[in-house]
């Protein structure tokens, strides 16, 4: 259930001339959003609404009832992502905004709450909308950025199977030149099992461990 909030009009806001009449200003915060309207498209022109999908839904109908045409809201964390994607297929223009920005514009921000300040600012052109690609970038971006946290999570945890075995007097990093290879895994996972023959070890190294198998899968035919 979305909830009323009481308007605060400045008399200072209507100096600025307002080139978006259609414009809202949205809060977004973890629980709890924040959506402010002009004062002339509804009775309580602030509510609030929870951060559930159907609570998004009913939002965007709310804005569709009041006119609403496009809408500022900043890129808080990635609380932002559901109501944008749900906007935009709506058919809002969407303004992301950067937080940052809005502390280079010269005003009463205190006696203000946020999503109003964001109509304001946006009904009169001083908010400016960040670059957001196609929804199909976006996608290959995230696969990228997830590619690269996981090769860096590998790279952090070789070193740790590194640190652990220098801490054991096993200098395997001096004998071969990768203990996360094939040669590497195979015979860290025979130490782990038990295997202390030097000689044993030896023989899985990675041409040797391959021609194993090949000889084995042949002798089981």
């Amino acid at each position: 259930m979305s909830k009323k909030r009481k308007t605060e009009v400045k008399a200072s806001n209507s100096m600025l001339p307002v080139m978006r009449c259609d414009a809202a200003g949205i809060d977004i915060g973890a629980t709890e959003i924040f959506v402010a309207v002009p004062a002339d498209r509804a009775n309580e022109n602030v509510r609030s609404f929870p951060t559930f999908t159907q609570d998004l839904y009913a939002l965007s109908d709310w804005l569709k009832q009041c006119g609403i045409k496009t809408v500022a809201m900043e890129s808080t964390g990635v609380y932002w992502i559901p109501l944008f994607q749900i906007l935009e297929e709506r058919g809002f223009e969407v303004c992301l905004v950067n937080a940052r920005h809005v502390k280079n514009v010269p005003g009463r921000r205190t006696d203000v709450s946020g999503c109003q300040w964001l109509q304001f600012l946006h009904s009169v052109g001083l908010r400016r909308a960040s670059y957001r690609p196609e929804q199909e970038v976006c996608a290959v971006r995230s696969l990228l950025r997830h590619r690269e946290s996981l090769v860096q999570m590998a790279a952090t945890h070789s070193n740790h199977m590194q640190k652990s075995l220098d801490q054991m007097n096993l200098q395997l990093h001096h004998v071969i030149s990768d203990i996360a290879g094939q040669t590497g895994l195979a015979i860290v996972d025979a130490i782990l099992a038990g295997e202390r023959n030097l000689q044993v070890l030896a023989k899985l190294r990675w041409p040797n461990c391959a021609g194993q198998t090949a000889q084995s899968a042949n002798q089981s035919k």
